[in-house]
């Protein structure tokens, strides 16, 4: 069982800043890919940035330049740290780490941390 605990999320005015972390704890055999992702209200979850174990990352085109991910291996935590934020940045956000095991891949998810941008 994979446990992923967020934190960071909260209220902020339009141009500030705001980073987020992810812990994930349990029996987790092999992380591959850990990221965040986001869902605004009647949309869809859709991926923010993600980072592969070995380093390799991508984002959406609507944060780069102003979103960047990074990772601690050992210690199994993802951040994303977000400047010169938007109200259309206004989203539940939630971390996700791909989980390895064999030959099967296994998704696991936060509960979702709130980041609601104020204009």
């Amino acid at each position: 069982q994979v446990q992923l605990v967020e934190s960071g999320g909260g209220l902020v005015q339009a141009g500030g800043s705001l980073t987020l972390s992810c812990v994930a704890s349990g029996n987790i055999f092999s992380i591959k890919r850990m990221g965040w992702y986001r869902q605004a209200p009647g949309e869809p979850r859709d991926l923010v940035a993600a980072i592969t174990s070995g380093g390799d990352i991508n984002y959406a085109d609507s944060v780069k330049g102003r979103f960047t991910i990074s990772r601690d291996n050992a210690k199994s935590t993802v951040s994303l740290q977000m400047n010169s934020l938007k109200p259309e940045d206004t989203a539940d956000y939630y971390c996700h780490v791909e989980e390895s095991h064999g030959w099967s891949l296994y998704d696991h998810w936060g509960q979702g941390t709130q980041v609601p941008v104020s204009s």
